[in-house]
């Protein structure tokens, strides 16, 4: 931020003389935000800050953003503006960016094709022994019951391999990577990218954060971290016995996300913002498996054996996306740096060969968060060198076990429950 005169803007690259504003003045892009391929709400919640991190994080060919970019820088800031950048340590950004440019240089963001080729074959081979199984054994419980299994860890790596492409950290291009990312949470996950992209980078940006991150909206249905259930109980909120909730999280949360509350949300977002091209993909999902199933099982109870796989798939997607994050810091913006942000609310899983195929490397929860563009099976070059900068500067990195990441997201849920109730009762 500057008061005039010759600048280098980070996000443009460009050397130039400009004019000072106030916050109201600076941009205005109320029309461009609307073909924002992250989502609309993504940028606003960074108002008022800089956004550099942010950008650098989820934009991995800069040259080619800035071209978008351009256009919309009216100048700097005047350097009487209030700004929510002050209390941030400037060395530790420096090093940070630093970091990044080290791990570039080492190759830690260059894609190893054959990688993903291989994910993508097993995912395949899974679904087609699935279907073989029913071809040649029949319809039988045990059959099915094997059946299912291997359909929903089909899904669930499937809902990995999504999640690489969404993050445009597999192809060199990125509308290669919009394209793949559309076919496989479209046509093999029967599902929606452009849901996927709003609510998911919302939570990478602003990670725990209440009112910007979507996975902390808990629906009035759990209190998490130790401020929302002190403030809940204050205003004697009670939609549900909270301080029983680790108790019901049983038979609301793993069973029920993606089922019920996924289902119905993705195919309401691709109709209420007109996502027409993801329906036609999601769409084609549901023709393959009605038309491999059904053949065998009837529509009845090939739909019953649709939702029990989903039943099952969301057990494993909840259990792992939450061990790093509920039993965290969740709290209201306080905007920190990116790394001190991104520290707070994360935490990484040991790692084991089990472990990074179980949770599609997301036990390196904390790198992944910090460069979301690396490619994943290059999460462990730049852990030893995440963990050295947060030990020169005091920031805690953890990593735990996964039973123990498993069980904490219960007691996390079992404190914010007392939280609660001691609010509830006494204040």
């Amino acid at each position: 931020m500057g008061g005039g005169g010759q600048q280098t803007d980070r996000i443009t690259g460009t050397n130039a003389r400009f004019s000072t504003y106030t916050w109201e003045e600076v941009y205005n892009v109320s029309q461009w935000v609307k073909r924002h391929p992250g989502g609309l709400r993504i940028i606003g919640h960074y108002a008022g800050e800089d956004a550099t991190e942010a950008f650098t994080a989820f934009h991995p060919d800069l040259p080619l953003v800035r071209k978008y970019m351009k256009p919309l820088l009216i100048g700097e800031l005047e350097a009487s503006e209030p700004s929510q950048d002050r209390q941030k340590n400037a060395a530790l950004v420096e090093d940070f960016r630093a970091l990044r440019e080290r791990l570039e240089a080492e190759g830690c963001f260059k894609t190893q094709p054959l990688f993903f080729l291989l994910h993508l074959g097993h995912i395949l081979l899974l679904e087609v022994i699935a279907l073989m199984l029913v071809w040649y054994f029949g319809t039988g419980w045990i059959n099915t019951a094997i059946v299912a299994v291997l359909m929903a860890t089909a899904q669930s790596q499937a809902g990995w391999l999504q999640h690489d492409f969404g993050h445009l950290s597999v192809c060199k291009s990125s509308r290669w990577n919009h394209l793949v990312h559309k076919f496989v949470i479209g046509h093999l996950k029967g599902a929606s990218a452009g849901w996927w992209n709003h609510r998911h980078f919302q939570h990478h940006a602003k990670p725990n954060v209440f009112k910007k991150d979507p996975d902390v909206n808990m629906l009035n249905m759990f209190v998490v971290g130790k401020v929302q259930p002190v403030e809940y109980g204050v205003k004697k909120v009670k939609h549900l016995p909270y301080n029983h909730q680790h108790k019901y999280f049983f038979f609301v949360g793993p069973p029920l996300l993606i089922p019920v509350f996924f289902q119905f949300q993705i195919f309401h977002n691709m109709v209420s913002h007109g996502l027409w091209v993801d329906l036609v993909w999601c769409i084609s999902y549901y023709v393959r498996y009605f038309l491999c199933y059904t053949q065998f099982y009837g529509l009845f109870w090939a739909v019953i054996l649709f939702n029990f796989v989903r039943f099952m798939e969301s057990h494993w997607f909840v259990w792992v996306t939450q061990m790093s994050h509920i039993p965290m810091n969740i709290d209201y913006e306080k905007h920190q740096d990116w790394l001190s942000m991104q520290l707070v609310a994360t935490c990484n899983i040991e790692q084991s060969a089990f472990n990074d195929w179980f949770s599609g490397h997301l036990n390196f929860q904390i790198e992944h968060h910090l460069f979301p563009t690396m490619p994943r099976h290059n999460y462990w070059r730049a852990a030893p060198h995440v963990r050295a900068l947060c030990d020169k500067y005091g920031v805690k990195y953890q990593e735990k076990t996964l039973y123990g990441a498993f069980a904490d997201i219960i007691r996390s849920l079992e404190k914010s429950g007392e939280l609660w109730l001691d609010a509830y009762l006494n204040k």
